[in-house]
């Protein structure tokens, strides 16, 4: 084998090496790559379904205090009907008595 020759061939092999090393590097970079896009994928969708869960609870909580306004509102004017019934009695009363 000639001398020259020897450089020239460790050249192409580090070349060749270098490039298989980049590659392999390359790879797992882009496997880790989609690992942390999967993992932030995950928590993100994990995170809006926390929220929604909120959302709904709140929600339903809302629809009570709706109800139990109304239930109230309702009381109010009842018991409004009443007072007025009771001081047109007692009008009556003091009227005639």
């Amino acid at each position: 084998m000639d001398t020259e020759m020897v450089p020239t061939l460790i050249a192409i092999g580090g070349t060749v090496s270098g490039i298989a090393v980049g590659w392999a590097g390359r790879a797992r970079t882009i496997k880790q790559d989609t690992v942390s896009e999967a993992t932030k994928d995950a928590t993100l969708q994990a995170d809006m379904a926390y929220l929604k869960r909120g959302i709904d609870d709140m929600r339903v909580k809302m629809d009570i205090h709706a109800q139990r306004y109304d239930a109230l509102a309702e009381m109010a004017i009842r018991m409004d009907e009443s007072i007025k019934s009771a001081h047109k009695r007692i009008d009556k009363l003091e009227g005639t008595g």
